[in-house]
């Protein structure tokens, strides 16, 4: 099982491994496969991004259904997906051994691929 040290900007991550999430501002369905306690992306990635959310929230590594795409998604940006269905992405195999109760079963094998 992965685990992770206590994050040190005091905010606990609301979405967990295996979670499917839906992003509230472009609309994709995915499967979370890990996260950071804050923004790790370089200075140069993060002003590239559109919206700039804080830096100090838990960050998501996403694999996006229906596609090859992998995003990195603040906190803020994700929402609970409540269709039930699993997440269709080339990846899933390799870091998910199972799909239950609406949610993928992570493994043991280390992010990124």
């Amino acid at each position: 099982m992965l685990t992770r040290a206590l994050p040190r900007n005091g905010r606990t991550p609301k979405f967990q491994r295996g979670q499917v999430v839906r992003h509230r501002r472009y609309g994709y369905r995915g499967v979370i496969v890990d996260y950071d306690h804050q923004c790790q992306a370089d200075e140069q990635w993060y002003k590239s991004n559109q919206s700039q959310p804080d830096r100090t929230q838990p960050w998501y590594h996403v694999l996006v259904d229906g596609s090859e795409a992998t995003t990195y998604a603040a906190q803020i940006n994700l929402a609970p997906d409540t269709t039930g269905k699993p997440v269709e992405h080339p990846l899933v195999e390799r870091y998910f051994d199972d799909f239950s109760d609406g949610r993928h079963v992570r493994n043991d094998t280390p992010w990124p691929q």
